[in-house]
């Protein structure tokens, strides 16, 4: 199988360290705006520099798009066209007609788009969901240290997505209702946000995402009628509590498990599934629906935060 990431900063360059290890794959190329970079990145890893990424189409027979949002569209659109799989890092883009177009050029070509959410394939999150049947109430933190990237856009949109893109994998219902707040502390953006998703089948999401701590903090609690299971995406560990019988007296009537879990690399399991969608042909755990699907309601929450005022204080 011959790869190509295009664009290796913060992220692409994991991209291809992993490639260029990965069995079975040839990593032909990577190619980025900062010359300087990119050369380096394929020295370190044993590949090309290409200048031009137009001049791959051909060449290789699935590429990761690892660039700044606004390229994603453009750069997606021509490696589609041209017969190319495509793995593009979330968010699919920032513009959903965009994102429409990506997914009906890949159903038309008949290639694979897959959407960086790399959440999906955290070790806690794949062996939580044999016990996640029908989420009542879910609470996410997360949290993280002020970043030295992605300040050009809020957190809803660089952090919270993960979470959204995973609540929406849990719980197949519509969404009725959202309640926002944000706040900019330390950028011209929103660095911390809370929103309340309510679904149509009486499901509510409390969703926390802040990149002004001191600590990282990454975790995920789901409620259920007779259950309550608690996901740390950073320590890869899930605890599960569940009631013994129906009516419960003490604390010995409930059960608590800890899950054996796979602790994984999350990026590797998510470039190693896209490699084997491209091969037997099927579709992707995190599809160019799903990548769309989180984005339109990441674009809700964060039109919802800016027609939300602010509280009138009460004097006395």
């Amino acid at each position: 199988m011959k790869t190509a990431v295009i664009g290796v900063g913060h992220l692409g360059q994991h991209h291809a360290r992993l490639y260029s290890i990965m069995k079975g794959v040839e990593l032909v190329g990577v190619s980025d705006t900062d010359e300087k970079t990119g050369r380096q990145i394929a020295a370190k890893y044993g590949t090309r520099f290409w200048a031009n990424p137009d001049d791959l189409i051909g060449k290789v027979d699935a590429v990761n798009i690892a660039t700044p949002t606004i390229y994603h569209y453009p750069s997606v659109k021509k490696f589609l066209e041209n017969g190319v799989h495509a793995l593009v890092e979330k968010p699919i883009t920032a513009d959903p007609a965009q994102a429409q177009a990506m997914v009906d050029i890949a159903d038309s070509k008949n290639v694979i788009l897959q959407v960086g959410h790399v959440e999906r394939f955290n070790g806690a999150v794949i062996g939580a969901r044999e016990y996640i049947n029908n989420p009542r109430y879910i609470e996410v933190i997360r949290i993280s240290p002020y970043p030295k990237r992605s300040l050009d856009i809020g957190v809803v949109m660089d952090l919270m997505i993960h979470d959204i893109d995973i609540i929406l994998s849990f719980v197949k219902s519509d969404v009725v209702k959202i309640d926002s707040t944000a706040t900019a502390v330390l950028s011209k953006n929103e660095d911390i946000a809370n929103c309340r998703i309510t679904f149509e089948n009486g499901c509510v999401a409390s969703v926390t995402a802040s990149r002004i701590s001191y600590k990282a903090e990454r975790k995920i609690r789901i409620f259920e009628e007779d259950r309550y299971i608690s996901l740390d995406y950073g320590k890869q560990k899930v605890t599960v509590y569940r009631k013994k019988k129906d009516k419960v007296e003490s604390i010995k009537d409930i059960e608590l498990k800890r899950p054996r879990i796979k602790k994984t690399e999350p990026l590797a399991e998510e470039l190693q599934d896209f490699i084997r969608c491209v091969r037997e042909g099927r579709s992707p755990q995190v599809s160019g629906r799903h990548g769309l699907n989180a984005l339109k309601l990441v674009l809700r929450i964060l039109g919802n935060i800016k027609n939300t005022p602010a509280p009138a204080l009460i004097s006395g």
